[in-house]
């Protein structure tokens, strides 16, 4: 019997000009299509002109500035939407889907269907079984007691997957994927018999509780900073009254 980590995945991610998910703009985007271990990855790129400065240090990081855009990205509306149909394939044709800190990116994708599509990623997916892997719950939740960062530089690390050109979205994507399937292997007697709709639900719960502990730390720390427990997707902003 194939398990699910030896199986047929799907992979996103994507660049932003910032890390707020209610404000940040997405930059570029990929879904890598994978159907064994070692198989030829598909691979679909998006390039987007945001319509909004990117910021120096967001170039740092990813490395597209606002010219490049400007001259090589297209509009958000039609791009958002073209993202949105393709995860909604992915999961219709029953592909799990790896996203790394799945609340980051799901949601920036989320609020820019609102921003330009005057839509939402649950439209889109209301109808297929969504399915995701997050590589960072997974592994936070499995090797709990593991010290050190878990980014994906980390992750890909601890579990020998190759990262050559982070932060480009195609190559970040393929590599969450390698990892998840590393985690598979690696703690197969623990997760070979539970099914991906099942990992989908535990991840919700293993994601809150880290997410509390997270939060206490902070506490404990003096730092007054949020931490959201919800998983796989982060629920809308209440209205300003």
């Amino acid at each position: 019997m194939t398990h699910w980590f030896d199986g047929p995945l799907a992979a996103f991610d994507t660049e932003t000009t910032g890390v707020d998910v209610e404000a940040d703009r997405i930059v570029s985007a990929a879904v890598v299509v994978q159907d064994t271990p070692g198989g030829r990855p598909r691979i679909t790129r998006w390039l987007v002109n945001p319509g909004i400065p990117v910021p120096p240090a967001a170039t740092e990081v990813h490395g597209l500035t606002d010219d490049h855009l400007q001259r090589n990205g297209r509009w958000p509306a039609p791009v958002m939407e073209e993202i949105a149909r393709s995860l909604a394939e992915q999961c219709a044709a029953s592909r799990p889907l790896v996203v790394m800190n799945a609340p980051f990116d799901l949601t920036i994708l989320d609020r820019e269907l609102r921003r330009h599509r005057a839509s939402s990623l649950a439209r889109y997916l209301e109808n297929v079984p969504l399915c995701v892997l997050d590589p960072r719950v997974l592994d936070k939740h499995l090797d709990r007691y593991r010290k050190g960062r878990r980014t994906l530089t980390d992750l890909c690390a601890h579990y020998d997957v190759a990262l050559d050109g982070a932060h480009d979205a195609a190559t970040d994507a393929l590599a969450a994927m390698e990892v998840v399937r590393a985690v598979g292997r690696r703690f197969a007697a623990r997760l070979e018999r539970l099914s991906v709709a099942e990992l989908h639900t535990l991840q919700a719960v293993w994601h809150a509780a880290q997410a509390r502990g997270l939060q206490a730390w902070f506490a404990r720390s003096g730092v007054p900073e949020p931490v959201d427990p919800a998983w796989p997707l982060r629920p809308d902003l209440p209205a300003a009254a």
